[in-house]
């Protein structure tokens, strides 16, 4: 069985979502509203992304009402969704709960957004899986539709489910004298956090339900990794950050990670760039499923390392 690329007419509360699978997998795409990667899933395993069914995390207000329209609502819905950093509100938070439209390709499909007027862009995703594996390339695309050059980053934020404990690489390299690793720390993070762990090799974080403080955190990833162990599944996120020469958005960091009672966000930045009017920026990504081989200690690097090496 070769890819098959389908509309089906509703998924949970989302509405329309087109279906891209193989044998090993499936990913569902909103297309009535988002458009969000609400599902990704091993054939027989369980969804790894974080589905807001009640809508319980939206943001609105009169900031909301002035800038895009009165009763304006920006709903994570969950999923993996597409943003522009630097963060700012309510700029970033544009409610996308319109129809998606979308072209199927060889192997998948390309969904467009209706632009943003009010921020001067137009966003785009396309996504194709791999013949036979359970694995996804994602392409994303930011255009400048304004009349004047816009400095941003491509931000490709993935809602995972509750529950998992998220494994980053860190910086390993000598670089002698210099510090050879980056981080951001934002002000709500109190690094003595339980669910978090820095460890020479590799920090962890942990998404807690019965945790109710927000934590955030950046790196510059050199790896270009992130893993997230939830259930019975390992999702592998891969891109490919341009370090040390690239400038990314806070202060320097194309990885990074947030998680509160909710849910967890594997986050990763494209290069922070000027773009000119017409012109666009991509940020590529690579995702992957494997079987969970089994438990490992998340404050202990050796431990870390020998279940990473088991990973298919």
């Amino acid at each position: 069985m070769a890819v098959t690329v389908t509309e089906i007419p509703s998924y949970e509360n989302y509405g329309r979502c087109v279906r891209i699978a193989n044998e090993a997998a499936e990913a569902l795409v909103t297309v009535d509203v988002g458009p969000r990667v609400i599902k990704f899933a091993r054939t027989g395993g369980q969804n790894i992304m974080f589905n807001d069914l009640p809508r319980e995390a939206v943001s609105e207000g009169p900031d909301f009402d002035r800038y895009f329209y009165p009763g304006a609502k920006f709903y994570n819905y969950g999923g993996h969704r597409f943003w522009l950093s630097p963060e700012s509100s309510p700029e970033t938070y544009y409610p996308d709960n319109t129809p998606v439209s979308y072209e199927i390709l060889e192997n998948g499909a390309v969904f467009t957004p209706a632009p943003q007027k009010e921020n001067g862009v137009a966003l785009q995703i396309e996504i194709r899986m791999d013949d036979t594996a359970p694995s996804l390339d994602i392409v994303h695309r930011a255009a400048n539709i304004s009349d004047a050059p816009k400095t941003f980053a491509p931000w490709a934020l993935t809602v995972l489910g509750q529950g998992g404990t998220e494994i980053i690489p860190l910086n390993t390299r000598d670089t002698g004298l210099l510090a050879n690793r980056y981080v951001s720390i934002w002000p709500y993070a109190d690094l003595r956090d339980d669910r978090f762990y820095f460890g020479h090799r590799y920090a962890t974080l942990r998404q807690d339900p019965k945790a109710t403080a927000a934590f955030k955190i950046g790196f510059d990833n050199f790896a270009g990794r992130g893993y997230y162990a939830i259930g019975d599944t390992v999702f592998i996120k891969t891109y490919y950050p341009n370090h040390p020469d690239g400038v990314y958005p806070d202060n320097g960091m194309s990885f990074e990670t947030y998680t509160a009672a909710l849910f967890l966000e594997l986050e990763t930045l494209g290069e922070l760039k000027s773009v000119a009017p017409g012109e666009r920026a991509e940020h590529k990504e690579n995702w992957r499923l494997a079987p969970n081989p089994g438990s490992f200690d998340p404050r202990d690097d050796d431990s870390i390392a020998a279940f990473l090496d088991k990973l298919d």
